[in-house]
């Protein structure tokens, strides 16, 4: 196949990554730790974790889970979100040759009972606000060790003190649990300095991270990816935004994962990268808490914000966020779900920086596509990064003509071995030569810019015609009415399936007539929305990507929606 994309490549970025560059991430955080031993690696709350500092520490919890009884490529879990304690789990755990597990905080028992059987995870290393929900499973499972750390732990004194009395006494944010033989992260990380941390050769091939999909499609898998992928897929992210970054100088260079770190593309894009590149990640505990991530933003000259749709758009909407300082800004970055036009306008114009979209899955580890960092918005996902390569296929595999829409299918050195224990459905996404099934629906232009037109499963198949909601969301919330929207399908006798929407209003006067008008005037006739629903917030994963499965299983219910 033609790679039309290079002639749309600027000269400093190259065609093609060297793997050998990188061959491990054992390799990337000794390399990372001993070059940048004097500068800041992590910031949380005002305290500061040196590159140093983190050496030490993630050795002595990598040393200490040897010394329990751990072997190489045993699975360990961390259920965390963005504190100083997650990046020294994360690097401990992977130099001492272990196969990190992320969990989501906020899964039930039933979702945190399947994700540690599954990936027969050894060791859980949980946050306590969390750990009631791992003590009603942990009986059932494989878990041998459990660690457990609070929001403040290695906040220093009297800092971690107060954080941790407010946490549990006066907000009551961590409910009672017991878990017999449970370890302090504090003592585990006392009584790992003791001890060395022993050496294990680690290359490409060997499993770094059990990574589970959203699971919103049915039950979580878990994506095997090695060393090799993430390693493959930081030279390609390296290779494609380092031209347009500040050089590395004494002068601290700050990024702000406002993202959990436990999700892909805050892992790739944040922890991995900008470790690689000596940079200080400003970690934000709490997204949802806008005032808070702004008065961060404000603190810091930050070069580098990554984010979801749904966080840009409350940023803007926040008033506050007109005073912080963007004259630092190099590049914000969108991913997880589709950047609206709405959205990254409204941002170049209260920046002056443009919002950058990249694409990926969870099984490109993520990376698969991006744009330009100096561009403006074009609607597009961008151009296949550095050793990537994107073909567009029918349902059966087979390539399709330029310019025609299918499914977007992925090829490179950053594409997972596979499901894990699941070859069933390994089977099910890998085309032969190597080919990924991303389940995405989309084209490729002439220059090689590929255009998402939507997920596979969210079509909405109006009268024999397909609708796509990214198309119908794209228009409403283009309306200056509308704060968020999601668009779905909902059952019609006459025409087998409409165009539903849910809206959280800006404008509490907006009515349904005033969007669907609004809608005519942009969408032909079987696209315009036969129903709208207004609410308050809408479903969202914990990294701010709007559900839409669960405004569809509503509407399936006999009840009418509430709400309206």
């Amino acid at each position: 196949m033609e790679k039309i994309w290079l002639k749309s490549y600027p000269p400093e970025i190259p065609a093609q990554i060297d793997p050998g560059e990188l061959r491990s991430l054992k390799q990337l955080a000794d390399e990372s730790f001993r070059a940048f031993a004097h500068r800041a690696a992590y910031v949380q709350m005002g305290r500061r974790m040196s590159y140093a500092e983190l050496d030490t520490h993630s050795r002595a919890f990598g040393a200490w889970l040897q010394a329990a009884g751990l072997m190489r490529g045993d699975r360990v879990a961390i259920m965390m979100p963005n504190v100083l304690q997650y990046p020294i789990a994360l690097f401990g755990a992977l130099r001492a040759g272990f196969t990190v597990v992320n969990v989501n905080p906020l899964y039930t028992a039933a979702e945190l009972e399947h994700q540690l059987n599954d990936s027969g995870a050894a060791a859980l290393v949980v946050l306590e606000n969390f750990a009631h929900v791992a003590q009603q499973v942990l009986p059932r499972t494989r878990v041998r060790h459990v660690i457990v750390t609070a929001v403040g732990d290695l906040l220093g004194l009297p800092k971690s003190a107060i954080v941790n009395f407010v946490v549990r006494r006066v907000r009551r944010q961590v409910p009672p649990w017991r878990i017999e033989g449970a370890v302090a992260f504090g003592t585990l990380l006392d009584q790992g300095a003791g001890r060395n941390l022993g050496e294990i050769a680690l290359g490409p091939d060997d499993i770094a991270f059990l990574q589970y999909t959203g699971g919103t499609t049915g039950v979580a898998k878990g994506a095997m990816l090695t060393h090799g992928n993430i390693c493959a897929n930081l030279l390609q992210a390296s290779a494609w935004v380092k031209p347009y970054l500040p050089t590395a100088t004494d002068t601290p260079q700050y990024l702000v994962t406002p993202l959990p770190l436990y999700h892909i593309f805050a892992l790739t894009a944040g922890a991995l990268l900008f470790t690689r590149l000596g940079w200080t990640n400003v970690l934000i505990v709490n997204p949802r808490d806008i005032g808070g991530l702004i008065a961060e933003l404000k603190k810091y000259p930050f070069s580098m914000l990554s984010g979801v749709n749904t966080l840009f758009n409350a940023l803007l909407n926040a008033p506050e966020f007109r005073s912080v300082d963007f004259s630092h800004l190099k590049i914000a970055l969108g991913g997880g779900m589709a950047v609206q036009e709405s959205v990254a306008r409204r941002w170049k114009q209260a920046t002056g920086k443009p919002l950058t979209q990249a694409w990926g899955l969870t099984e490109t580890s993520p990376g698969a596509c991006i744009n330009l960092p100096f561009a403006d918005f074009n609607g597009s996902i961008g151009l296949p990064i550095p050793s990537t390569e994107v073909s567009i296929r029918d349902d059966a595999g087979e390539e399709l003509p330029q310019g025609s829409s299918g499914e977007i299918c992925v090829r490179g050195p950053q594409v997972m071995r596979g499901y894990w224990n699941r070859q069933d459905e390994t089977d099910h996404v890998m085309l032969p030569q190597g080919w990924l099934r991303t389940g995405d629906i989309g084209r490729m232009d002439e220059r090689g810019f590929t255009y998402i037109e939507d997920r596979k499963k969210d079509m909405i198949l109006v009268s024999g015609f397909n609708v796509y909601p990214n198309e119908v969301e794209e228009v409403v919330a283009s309306h200056p009415g509308v704060a968020e929207v999601a668009a779905v399908a909902q059952k019609d006798e006459h025409s087998g399936e409409v165009v539903a929407i849910f809206v959280v209003r800006k404008d509490p006067a907006l009515s349904a007539r005033d969007l669907t008008d609004w809608c005519r005037k942009s969408l032909t006739g079987y696209k315009v929305p036969h129903h709208v629903y207004f609410r308050d917030e809408l479903p969202k994963t914990n990294v701010g990507k709007i559900l839409r499965r669960t405004l569809r299983d509503e509407l399936q219910g006999t009840a009418p929606p509430a709400g309206l």
